[in-house]
């Protein structure tokens, strides 16, 4: 590390924490030459993802907008914003696993419609309406005969 004063190559570190963003460390150094103290944040840099779209396109995951369309979902509903959080985090994290660099949307609206469906029914069939762009009040009452029908599995299975 260049000290910032003397110009000089030759810097140790002092001291080396995690800093209050994630994945980042702040480090402080002092220069070996002019013994000046300075410090520095490092920060891990995550390879994009890249969804694609149904029409084609390609555009980076946006974290931003899948937290806005569980919100817009989750609206009116007692769902407390830590958990729409950290739903958004497994999200993102479930597709940085999959270690490929480019994720069809579908596969983003899925997760999302799925990890829903733990959270909150109404919330789950909001966004399902949207995603799955319901036609007719006839595509409602499918959706909620089988939301009926798969809780009234979990219960008797119990």
């Amino acid at each position: 590390m260049k000290c910032p004063f003397c110009g000089k190559l030759n810097t140790r570190v002092v001291d080396s924490r995690p800093d209050k963003v994630d994945f980042q460390v702040r480090r402080r150094r002092e220069c070996r030459k002019c013994l000046k103290r300075f410090t520095t944040h490092e920060k891990f840099i995550q390879v994009p993802i890249i969804i694609v779209k149904k029409d084609g396109r390609r555009e980076d995951f946006n974290r931003e907008k899948v937290l806005n369309g569980i919100k817009k979902a989750c609206e009116k509903r007692a769902i407390s914003i830590n958990l729409i959080e950290e739903t958004v985090d497994t999200i993102e994290r479930d597709l940085r696993e999959t270690n490929e660099r480019e994720i069809p949307a579908k596969l983003v609206g899925e997760k999302i419609i799925k990890a829903l469906k733990k959270i909150d029914d109404v919330a789950y069939v909001r966004f399902a309406s949207v995603y799955r762009e319901f036609k007719d009040v006839d595509d409602f009452i499918n959706e909620l005969k089988g939301l009926v029908h798969s809780q009234s599995v979990t219960k008797s299975s119990k």
